[in-house]
């Protein structure tokens, strides 16, 4: 099955693109959510509106990204955990986690662009890379800090 992709999918293709599916993915994952539409002579006319359209609005989602980059110069988020010998944690840190302290510092940011891509278990200072846009990555100093052990 052929479909244009409405929105960038990962791992399949980009706003724009004619691909093809499997007939149970295609009509069963990407219609119903309107990640696509078929690809007949109709919709590809269309395309070429699609492309001009994404290419501005990339534009100026790129330009938005940069400027949420530079908001994020300095900013670091801190953790006070639990934690046992060779400063291992009892749990861990993970992209939600970041997420929640990043709005409570008035960041709204969506816990799947920050690149964690296993959660932080152990004290000390990491750079956490957020991606923005495709083309627009910064990163995040997460400090964990270890609990005061109260007796």
């Amino acid at each position: 099955m052929e479909v244009i992709l409405k929105e960038d999918v990962a791992k399949l293709g980009s706003r724009g693109d004619v691909v093809k599916v499997a007939e149970g993915y295609g009509r069963n994952y990407l219609l119903p959510r309107k990640l696509a539409i078929v690809a007949n002579e109709g919709n590809k006319a269309v395309i070429t509106q699609m492309k001009a359209a994404a290419v501005r609005r990339s534009a100026k989602e790129k330009t938005q990204a940069e400027e949420l980059a530079k908001q994020f110069e300095g900013v670091s988020v801190t953790f006070t955990r639990k934690s046992g010998e060779n400063d291992q944690l009892f749990g861990s840190v993970t992209s939600g986690d970041i997420a929640d302290a990043l709005e409570k510092k008035s960041f709204n940011l969506d816990r799947r662009k920050i690149q964690l891509h296993e959660p932080l278990k152990t004290l000390g200072e990491f750079s956490v890379p957020i991606k923005l846009h495709k083309d627009v990555t910064t990163h995040l100093k997460v400090v964990i800090e270890k609990e005061a052990v109260t007796e």
